[in-house]
């Protein structure tokens, strides 16, 4: 989109492109969703959200201003660092402050959950930086993920890590999602010598693994709690399974293309909403 002649475009505005909103917006709800099915204090509930809100905001600012050379390099009009709408360095300026911003909010809710998100942070953060580039690039979404349910547990009094099947569904939906965010990029990467894990298999091999991923984190949720599951937990898991195969065959029949991370993402939000209906056994 062109700005009108003579109107220079918001730097807020910029800053907040460069977040990668949806993906952040997505993770934040998760975790407030499952501080209220957890019963956390509202005032709890509200500190973890902005602190992952922050975090996110870093994380996605971050990996923009790392990027803007290769974003140049292939005229990514949809990025506002590329365009010129916002410098790097303010990029970094703005990543910075939120880093920090959600590191002391977490550190309001415990150590330990500040130390859990410190580790979830540098992970993406260590993506970003590199990573991305290797064929371990799906190991920081593992990480941060699989330590997301543990971030809403360890904000609770006593703190406590989430339950191991909430760890192996927030790791499942990491590969999930890393595996399908980058499918529309895959040929500007080339370019520029970005050769993560998706890039090695391939469009059609990523999307048939994410869609297992997703299909795995829905089982973890449904049989690892020890009571039996409830009809909504029942219902949620059969819609997740089905976008999952949805996306397999889609996949399998055309290119896959950012219509798969949308699925993806619609699925996140469902599998958060069978996370929640486990309710207090999320904690181990």
């Amino acid at each position: 989109m062109s700005t009108a002649p003579g109107r220079q475009p918001s730097v807020i505005g910029a800053l907040w492109r460069s977040t990668h909103p949806g993906p952040s917006v997505v993770v934040t709800t998760v975790a407030v969703v499952l501080g209220l099915a957890t019963g956390l204090e509202p005032w709890r509930i509200v500190v973890l959200g902005l602190a992952i809100l922050a975090g996110q905001l870093s994380v996605g600012i971050s990996n923009d201003a790392i990027d803007a050379p290769r974003d140049i390099a292939n005229a990514r009009r949809d990025k506002p660092i590329a365009r010129g709408d916002v410098s790097v360095r303010v990029a970094w300026a703005a990543a910075s402050v939120c880093l920090v911003v959600g590191l002391a909010l977490s550190l309001v809710l415990g150590w330990r959950m500040a130390l859990a998100h410190l580790v979830a942070l540098a992970s993406a953060w260590a993506y970003n930086a590199g990573l991305k580039k290797t064929a371990l690039s799906v190991v920081p979404f593992v990480v941060s993920f699989g330590l997301l349910p543990s971030l809403v547990t360890l904000s609770a009094q006593p703190p406590a890590l989430a339950a191991g099947w909430a760890w192996v569904a927030g790791a499942a939906l990491g590969v999930a999602i890393h595996l399908t965010n980058v499918l529309p990029d895959l040929e500007d990467d080339a370019r520029t010598g970005v050769r993560g894990l998706p890039h090695r298999l391939g469009g059609r091999i990523s999307a048939v693994l994410a869609a297992s991923a997703l299909a795995i984190g829905a089982v973890a949720v449904l049989i690892g709690p020890d009571a039996a599951p409830s009809p909504l937990a029942i219902t949620v898991f059969a819609a997740v399974v089905l976008i999952a195969v949805t996306g397999l065959v889609l996949a399998l029949a055309r290119p896959p293309g950012r219509w798969v991370f949308r699925l993806v993402m619609l699925a996140a939000l469902l599998l958060c909403v069978q996370l929640a209906a486990t309710g207090q056994a999320l904690a181990a």
